[in-house]
């Protein structure tokens, strides 16, 4: 019998987020979604590097999170693709996170969409703000790192 291939499949990575915050804990939240939006994220419509978290009455909602309709969606509805989405956790996970992000300087920002045992997964990350040097750090460190493989690489021919 074939084995089944890992349903934890990346959708989308908000690359900018690492660029931008320091990620304090992470954590997977459930997202509620519409059935045209499951199958824009089947074809990788979507777009997460705008996307922040806000909370409102005890609930965690996305906000800036594009997804694109497809051509082919339902002519019964109207696909609007900045729709605020909820996000699924458990209530003492919430509660927690609202005594963290009112500390000064804590936000929750989306770090990527992915599958998990065939559900849609948000893993968000409570994220201090970076300040211009440590940036100018990162960008440094990755360059650094890039001419090091460049070197690896030529030695190795």
């Amino acid at each position: 019998m074939a084995k089944k291939p890992d349903t934890a499949k990346r959708i989308a990575d908000n690359k900018k987020a690492a660029f931008n915050y320091f990620f304090e804990e992470r954590f997977e939240a459930g997202i509620v979604l519409e059935g045209w939006e499951v199958k824009s994220l089947r074809e990788g419509k979507v777009q997460l590097t705008d996307g922040y978290v806000v909370i409102r009455n005890g609930e965690l909602f996305i906000i800036g999170l594009q997804i694109q309709p497809l051509g082919t969606a339902s002519t019964h509805i109207s696909p609007d693709k900045q729709r605020t989405k909820k996000l699924l956790m458990h209530r003492e996970e919430i509660k927690r996170l609202i005594g963290k992000v009112e500390q000064k300087g804590y936000t929750l920002v989306p770090i990527n969409l992915h599958w998990k045992a065939g559900k849609i997964k948000c893993e968000i990350a409570l994220a201090k703000g970076k300040a211009e040097h440590d940036k100018r750090n990162t960008i440094k460190d990755r360059e650094g790192k890039r001419e090091v493989e460049r070197v690896m690489k030529s030695r190795q021919r």
